[in-house]
């Protein structure tokens, strides 16, 4: 299966960095013989956005107002992030926002470096990420998730609670963090998430995360 066809947008999911990285490479081989076999995305008329998957082209194609409603598939960097959410280093603990449903789920990135101020005292000679950081790097990535709704521009999310959490092994420099944060129970400012982090697909830390907007 080419890079293309494995970058089909099912359920108007796409993972944007996905795209840049592979279906507009990809979309420069594609040959006038092979584009009647493409059918156009709905959202944009660029040829790297275009779905050749036989089963997609008789499925329901989202319209573009469900589309974004559902998501809004945007890879955001820490400037944009700082739009979003109050937090400047040292104290900003996510790198990008990959995927982002806004009120629901979010997934989010942060590259551990040796230039990380904790590591100078935790520990020296055996650098290894505080765990209470890992979870306020998930809870950041659940605040872009809430902040990021139109009602909730400006504000902030507070730590109103951390439950069942749980540190499986340890995060040190080099590693990836692949943070993600789904929001399962709202009511008025208060919400809860469930939050997992993860190097390399093992998960590093898990909790519940209970928030306040104030």
């Amino acid at each position: 299966m080419s890079a293309l066809s494995q970058g089909i947008c099912l359920s108007g999911y796409v993972n944007r960095e996905y795209f840049t990285l592979q279906c507009r490479r990809a979309a420069s081989e594609v040959t006038k013989e092979h584009e009647s076999k493409y059918h156009e995305c709905p959202f944009s008329g660029d040829l790297s956005l275009r779905i050749c998957e036989p089963r997609v082209l008789h499925s329901s194609v989202p319209s573009r107002s469900d589309y974004y409603r559902r998501l809004i598939m945007s890879l955001y960097t820490a400037k944009e992030i700082m739009d979003i959410i109050p937090h400047r280093y040292p104290f900003l603990l996510i790198d990008s926002i990959e995927e982002l449903e806004p009120g629901v789920r979010a997934v989010g990135r942060k590259c551990v470096t040796m230039n990380e101020p904790y590591f100078q005292g935790h520990f020296p000679g055996n650098p290894v990420m505080p765990g209470v950081l890992i979870i306020e790097a998930l809870a950041q990535v659940g605040a872009v998730a809430i902040l990021s709704q139109p009602e909730w521009k400006g504000r902030t999310a507070y730590f109103a609670g951390i439950d069942k959490a749980k540190f499986r092994q340890k995060v040190m420099p080099g590693d990836v963090l692949h943070l993600e944060t789904t929001i399962y129970k709202v009511k008025g400012p208060v919400g809860v998430g469930k939050a997992v982090a993860a190097v390399n697909g093992k998960i590093a830390a898990q909790a519940e995360l209970t928030f306040a907007i104030g």
